[in-house]
């Protein structure tokens, strides 16, 4: 059965160097030439396996969920839970099943037929598997596009994860995650009211002043495009308060007529 290590060939105490090798040659192998069809879905796999195992955290946070769930049966669980029939617990284990053994495709046609985003797991398996599963969905999700679905999931993690901790030193990396695809892809994929919401969601969350002036900056921008100018106008003075230096306000200042500086005098 397929994990990240047996995907590459190493054991689980392989070294960096190890793994690096392993990947390049492994690479090699699925050169459009010699794997044909097959070498796209390959190198995918193969890229996902090397990203997670090369990154010390990320790996630490895989071998422990993979320990786990492995150091708990030693059946053939996949079909047990398959058997179980549309039993919504069965259902959200064997979505984390199918991701821990790299049957990304599987896990994500449960997850869908559950309801997707609607599908509360954290209800059916305990609080740590849900927290590993949500965060390799997400990585998943975010992999194939779907960044509204992957933004979701990782807002859930973080705000659990400030709850009570159980990542840690990993947070930091999963909020820098969150912040990547606010910052670079979440925009072209959903509609600007959507946008919206996602960054008042994102706002609700709590962060330092500068890094919430950057999200309402984003939002008038939006506003703006929708036609909402008065609204625009309230959010980006809200944004001056928290930042009153925020770089890249001048023409969003002419086009909301606010004059001079803001600040919270």
């Amino acid at each position: 059965m397929d994990n990240y290590y047996t995907l590459l060939g190493v054991s689980q105490n392989a070294t960096a160097q190890d793994i690096k090798k392993a990947f390049r040659e492994r690479a090699k192998r699925l050169h459009p030439d010699i794997a044909g069809d097959n070498a796209v879905e390959g190198m995918r796999r193969l890229l996902a396996a090397y990203e997670i195992l090369s990154d010390r955290d990320r790996r630490f946070e895989y071998d422990r969920a993979y320990s786990r769930f492995n150091r708990t049966y030693h059946f053939d669980y996949r079909s047990f839970l398959k058997e179980q029939g549309n039993d919504p617990a069965s259902k959200a284990k064997l979505v984390f099943f199918e991701l821990l053994h790299m049957e990304e495709d599987t896990a994500l046609s449960i997850w869908e037929e559950q309801g997707g985003l609607d599908f509360p797991m954290e209800k059916y398996i305990d609080r740590e598997d849900w927290m590993d599963c949500v965060y390799i969905m997400a990585e998943e999700l975010a992999r194939r596009d779907r960044y509204y679905e992957a933004f979701c999931l990782l807002l859930r993690l973080i705000r659990e994860e400030r709850r009570l901790p159980y990542f840690r030193h990993f947070a930091e990396d999963i909020e820098n995650f969150l912040k990547e695809i606010v910052r670079l892809r979440l925009r072209p994929s959903v509609e600007p009211g959507t946008y919206v919401e996602c960054l008042q969601m994102l706002l609700d969350l709590g962060f330092d002043s500068s890094y919430e002036a950057r999200i309402l900056r984003s939002m008038a921008e939006a506003l703006i495009r929708m036609g909402e100018l008065g609204t625009a106008n309230k959010v980006l003075k809200e944004a001056l308060k928290r930042d009153p230096g925020l770089p890249n306000t001048m023409q969003l200042k002419r086009k909301l007529n606010i004059k001079g500086s803001y600040d919270t005098a």
